[in-house]
């Protein structure tokens, strides 16, 4: 496992998020020595579907990609469908993209890259509902547990998350991909 210490991991996320899916790879990150930092347009806590709660750490419309190594979005079909309609969390997703920095990417949290314009040509995987919707804006949807695409992780659903955390800590310890562009 790659030695994360000195990273700093912004998880994008709102309410009615899909729990494990913040938990799982905020452990697997700061187990491998990384910080976590809860990104949110919501103040104060934010609630998962299954009752999880978490404090906001900074608000999105105040974070800087800049400040961050990588960029980790949840899904939740709620979470994922607020989130693709704030401006601020569109800007900051397509940002990391901009600055070559890994993204992760789980279930539906992948509605955001649609909008934020950084599909196009990548490979990816998600819940399968959304695969018309990726293909649409130019990415090519494959229905595996979890894919790489130059700094890009996703996986389809909660079951993947042991291989997505494998693969989100070794693209964190990778930093910067070149191919990973807007």
């Amino acid at each position: 496992m790659a030695d994360l210490t000195g990273t700093t991991v912004a998880f994008l996320l709102t309410d009615h998020y899909e729990d494990s899916e913040l938990t799982s790879p905020w452990e697997a990150a700061t187990n491998a020595g990384a910080t976590a930092v809860l990104v949110s347009p919501a103040k104060g806590t934010v609630s998962g579907k299954k009752g999880h709660s978490q404090s906001v750490d900074l608000r999105v419309e105040e974070a800087n990609a800049a400040n961050f190594d990588a960029l980790m979005l949840p899904g939740g079909t709620g979470n994922a469908d607020a989130l693709r309609m704030n401006a601020d969390a569109v800007a900051f997703t397509r940002d990391f993209f901009a600055q070559h920095k890994p993204v992760g990417v789980i279930c539906h949290g992948a509605w955001i890259l649609t909008d934020a314009g950084v599909l196009a040509g990548r490979t990816l995987t998600s819940f399968p509902s959304l695969q018309t919707d990726l293909r649409n804006a130019g990415a090519a949807w494959v229905d595996e547990e979890v894919v790489v695409d130059q700094g890009l992780v996703s996986s389809r659903t909660p079951d993947d998350l042991p291989a997505f955390n494998a693969k989100f800590v070794e693209e964190l310890g990778e930093g910067k991909h070149s191919g990973q562009t807007t």
